[in-house]
């Protein structure tokens, strides 16, 4: 069976052996394949089209596609509905899970409705706080932090119960991730940090940005150092910066940002700055590419989506492999209803 085979809702594939879940995106991980990520951001929209038209600029270009769940504390179509129709046409989405807005009751049932649609993959967050996002007067719950809720989601997986010790009949067949940010203070503590989500039951990482390949590397170093190389799949967060104005923005204002003056002044001394941004990008993908125990690259363009194509393709990262794409391997979207 290929790895870049996919579940159809009510058509379950057999897991392979090793495997929590039949998705491709831990099919390509497992198989030793250089997996490249990327986010879609939800639009303010109730029509499914919205969402179908911002994943196909990915398509042939990424193994697994995040649906972001109230990024920094904004409303927008939630994450489970955006992985519903992305599974609808055969996408392999990563359902991000926020503690934020829901307490442990919501949250499980969630994991069972999206394993249920086909979602094979959840990235399991904290959640950025209220005050940062468009509803500051909302009630934020986090009931649960990251640790919690990856120990919630593997023993619903694996014990087949929910936390409360009821049973369930069918248990979500999931790959579990959590977020890392190498670049945050205290360096030292990320590691250990890390190792926590291991213990609680994450299986892959999706970094936070990093510019900085000194501190990616020294983070790597300390992960090998704890003997975690090998138990878990680490992908490094990437993206391509606007401008000089952006990253100084970004630096100020975005919690555990770190971009290095370097950066920011070859942004500034050049003629196209958007094109150097790209420039910068494909340079630490490749470089990233060379480091022990990195399994991917996590690239986050937000509002510059339609240049993940180009980033992949000028880093060649993917070395000849075609990850699947509704355009050219599965039927035609489904029509929309009119009526």
């Amino acid at each position: 069976m290929r790895f870049d085979d996919e579940p159809v809702p009510g058509y379950p594939l057999p897991i392979l052996p090793g495997h929590t879940s039949p998705g491709r995106f831990e099919r390509v991980l497992r198989a030793g394949g250089f997996a490249v990520t990327t986010e879609l951001a939800p639009p303010d929209s109730a029509d499914p089209e919205d969402v179908y038209r911002r994943a196909r600029v990915f398509d042939g270009y990424v193994d697994a596609i995040n649906a972001t769940d109230g990024s920094g504390a904004n409303c927008h179509m939630s994450s489970l509905a955006v992985c519903a129709l992305l599974t609808r046409v055969g996408y392999a989405p990563i359902m991000q899970i926020s503690c934020r807005d829901k307490n442990r009751i919501a949250i499980q049932g969630d994991i069972l409705g999206g394993a249920a649609m086909g979602v094979c993959n959840m990235l399991c967050l904290t959640g950025d706080g209220v005050q940062a996002g468009d509803h500051p007067q909302a009630k934020p719950v986090f009931d649960l932090d990251c640790m919690t809720l990856l120990d919630i989601g593997r023993t619903l997986r694996d014990e087949h119960r929910f936390q409360s010790g009821r049973k369930i009949s069918y248990a979500p067949r999931v790959f579990f991730g959590a977020a890392e940010n190498p670049s945050a203070l205290p360096h030292d503590w990320r590691a250990q940090r890390l190792a926590k989500k291991i213990a609680a039951g994450a299986q892959f990482i999706q970094t936070q940005y990093c510019f900085d390949i000194g501190l990616l590397r020294s983070f790597m170093q300390h992960v090998e150092l704890l003997g975690l190389i090998g138990k878990v799949h680490i992908l490094a967060g990437v993206g391509p910066l606007r401008s000089a104005k952006t990253a100084e923005w970004m630096r100020k204002n975005v919690p555990g940002m770190h971009v290095p003056d370097t950066v920011v002044a070859r942004l500034a001394g050049a003629q196209d700055q958007a094109r150097e941004g790209r420039n910068i990008c494909v340079e630490l993908i490749q470089a990233i590419r060379e480091m022990h125990g990195i399994s991917g690259v996590h690239i986050m363009a937000y509002r510059q989506e339609e240049s993940v194509a180009e980033i992949v393709e000028r880093s060649g990262i993917l070395d000849g492999r075609a990850p699947w794409f509704p355009g050219r391997d599965a039927p035609a979207l489904p029509q929309r209803n009119v009526s």
